[in-house]
C-alpha cells in the first residue's frame, strides 16, 4: 500500500480522495493554487504544496509544478481525480517515466479512449454496438454530408477530442450542416487543440445510461450496475440516479455482462465508465470515461463499494477484492450537482460563503469542500457541492431528497438549489419519464 498519495486536483473531488485515503492509513499531499490557499482539501491534508496562481494553466494543469510538488513532498503516486489532468494521457506518462504510480488505467488506454473515433472502433470490434456515424473524422463539410445522407438526419457533430458540450452541434437539415461543422471546429480547435469532428445520428428520446466497471491487473472485472445521467442541460449532467427506473434486471444484466467482456477483452486495469444511448430497447455505446466520475457517490450507496479506495488498490497491484456474485445492488439512490450559479439564468455566482448548513439523518450524503466563510473563486467550475440521497425504493428516495434539498442552506451566493427543488416535484421525474433532452425543453418551459 502506499504510503503518501498526492491529490492533483481540487475541491470536492480532492477532499473525496483524502478522506478514503486517511481512511486507508495513507497520508495525503494537497496541492493548490494561491486562489485555493484555504481549501478545505488544503486545511484538512497532511501536507500541501501551492503550485501557482488562479488560472489552471498556470497551476492544476502545470505538470512540471504538480511534478516537483510529489517530488517535494515524497509522494509514490498521483491521483488526479477528475477534470484538469485526470484524462491526459501525457501526464498520466510522465507520472510513470518519473517513477510514481498514476492512479488510473494505462497511458494507452487513456489515449485510445479519450479519441472518441478510435474508441467507438475499438468497442465495436469487440462486440458493443455503437451509435450510427462515420467511422474516421471527416475531413470537411462536403464529406460530413455524405455521411449524413447515409445514416439520415437529424445528426450531431462532435468532436472528436471534445466532451462537456463543447464542440457538439445538432443538425436538423442539409441546410445547416456546414455552418454548424465550421463552428463546431472552431470550437474544438479553441478548446482542444484539435479540430477533427465526426458525425453520429442524433436521437430524439434517448436515455443516458452508464456502466460502472471495476478491473484489476488479473484480469478479474466486475460491473455495478448503471446510473441514469439522462437530466442534462446543454450537454452537462445535472441530477444522476441508480438504478434507471426505465431499465429491468434483464436489461441490466445484458449491458453488464457486455461490458464486463469488452473491459476484459481491452486488457483494462482501474475504474472506469461505460457510457450508453438507450433508444427503444437498445444500447449504443457513445464513450468510455477512464476516471472517476462526478456522480460515483450514487453507485456507492446502492452497492456499499468505496469506488476511490478500489481504485488505489487496484493501482498498487492488489487483486479485486469482490467478484461479480459478490455484488448486491439496493434500493435507490439520486444525487444533485449543486452549481454557484443561478437556478434562473445558469450565470456563475463567485462569492463569500455567509451561511451554510447541509442537511442530514439516514441516507443522506453530502460531497463538498463548502464551509462558512469560504470564498468561491471565479477561476474554476461552478460545482460546489452533491448532494446524495438514498432510500429503500425510488419513492423513498425522491420524498428523503426534497426534504434534504428543503433543509440545505448555502447563503452569500447563488446556486441551483431552487432549481432542483422545482425538478424534483415535476410529474415527468417522478415517473421517471425523461430523456436527454427533456430539461432543456423544463428550463425552457420555466423561462
Amino acid at each position: 500500500m502506499f504510503d503518501k498519495v498526492l491529490i492533483a486536483n481540487r475541491g470536492e473531488v480532492a477532499l473525496r480522495i483524502h478522506r478514503a485515503c486517511r481512511e486507508m492509513g495513507i497520508s495525503t499531499v494537497a496541492v493548490h493554487s494561491t486562489a485555493d490557499a484555504e481549501a478545505m482539501h488544503v486545511r484538512l491534508a497532511d501536507e500541501s504544496v501551492c503550485i501557482g496562481p488562479p488560472p489552471a494553466r498556470d497551476s492544476y494543469l502545470n505538470i512540471p509544478a504538480i511534478l516537483s510538488a510529489a517530488t517535494i513532498a515524497g509522494a509514490e503516486a498521483i491521483h488526479p481525480g477528475y477534470g484538469f489532468l485526470a484524462e491526459n494521457a501525457n501526464f498520466a506518462s510522465i507520472v510513470e517515466e518519473h517513477g510514481l504510480v498514476f492512479i488510473g488505467p494505462t497511458p494507452d488506454h487513456i489515449a485510445i479512449m479519450g479519441d472518441k473515433v478510435a474508441a467507438k472502433a475499438k468497442m465495436k470490434a469487440l462486440g458493443i454496438p455503437v451509435v450510427p456515424g462515420s467511422d474516421d473524422p471527416v475531413a470537411n463539410a462536403e464529406e460530413a454530408s455524405a455521411v449524413a445522407e447515409e445514416i439520415g438526419y437529424p445528426v450531431m457533430v462532435k468532436a472528436v477530442h471534445g466532451g462537456g458540450g463543447t464542440g457538439m452541434k445538432v443538425v436538423a437539415s442539409p441546410k445547416d450542416l456546414s455552418a454548424a461543422f465550421n463552428l463546431a471546429r472552431t470550437e474544438a480547435k479553441a478548446s482542444f487543440g484539435n479540430d477533427a469532428l465526426y458525425l453520429e445520428k442524433y436521437f430524439e428520446r434517448p436515455r443516458h445510461i452508464e456502466v460502472q466497471i471495476l478491473a484489476d491487473a488479473h484480469g478479474h472485472v466486475v460491473h455495478l450496475g448503471e446510473r441514469d445521467c439522462s437530466l442534462q442541460r446543454l450537454h452537462q449532467k445535472m441530477l444522476e440516479e441508480a438504478p434507471c427506473p426505465a431499465l429491468n434486471a434483464d436489461g441490466r444484466d445484458r449491458i453488464g455482462r457486455r461490458a464486463c467482456k469488452a473491459i476484459s477483452s481491452l486488457g483494462y486495469r482501474s475504474l472506469g465508465t461505460l457510457e450508453f444511448l438507450y433508444d427503444d430497447g437498445q444500447f449504443y455505446f457513445i464513450e468510455m470515461n477512464t476516471r472517476l466520475q462526478v456522480e460515483h457517490p450514487v453507485t456507492e450507496m446502492i452497492s456499499g463499494i468505496d469506488l476511490v479506495r478500489e481504485q488505489i488498490r487496484i493501482a498498487t497491484g492488489a487483486p479485486l477484492g469482490i467478484r461479480q456474485k459478490d455484488i448486491t445492488l439496493a434500493g435507490h439512490a439520486m444525487e444533485c450537482r449543486i452549481n454557484a450559479e443561478s437556478p434562473d439564468s445558469f450565470t456563475p455566482s463567485p462569492g463569500r460563503i455567509t451561511e451554510y448548513h447541509a442537511p442530514g439523518g439516514l441516507g443522506i450524503r453530502v460531497d463538498s469542500a463548502l464551509y462558512g466563510g469560504y470564498h468561491v473563486p471565479p477561476y474554476y467550475g461552478s460545482l460546489v457541492a452533491k448532494l446524495i440521497v438514498h432510500g429503500q425504493t425510488r419513492n423513498e428516495c425522491l420524498l428523503r431528497l426534497r426534504r434534504a434539498l428543503e433543509e440545505y442552506v448555502i447563503g452569500g451566493i447563488e446556486t441551483t438549489i431552487p432549481l432542483h427543488r422545482r425538478l424534483v416535484g415535476e410529474p415527468d421525474f417522478i415517473n421517471g419519464d425523461y430523456h436527454i433532452h427533456w430539461l432543456e425543453k423544463f428550463v425552457g418551459r420555466e423561462k
